[in-house]
């Protein structure tokens, strides 16, 4: 009995912060991607070519690994809940 409410309270807290998780990293990479064509693409400057090959790799990851962890959160909070 004390062991499922654990286990609950743990589902519970990883769904509280699933939406952080997900979200800031898009923002990040999107605000990255965003400036480094308002101050590197638009001005010519490939001074901040790094902003957008780290924005890139920061959307490609967040998409990677966030998509199978809402899976698998989905599919516990189902199960279990």
């Amino acid at each position: 009995m004390k062991k499922e409410k654990v286990y609950t309270k743990i589902i519970r807290t990883e769904i509280l912060f699933t939406p952080l998780l997900v979200v800031l990293p898009f923002i990040v990479g999107v605000l990255l991607i965003n400036d480094w064509y308002t101050r590197g693409f638009s001005v010519n400057n490939p001074a901040f070519n790094s902003e957008l090959i780290l924005g890139i790799i920061i959307l490609v990851g967040n998409i990677i690994f966030d998509i199978p962890f809402i899976k698998s959160l989905k599919a516990l909070s189902k199960k279990k809940i």
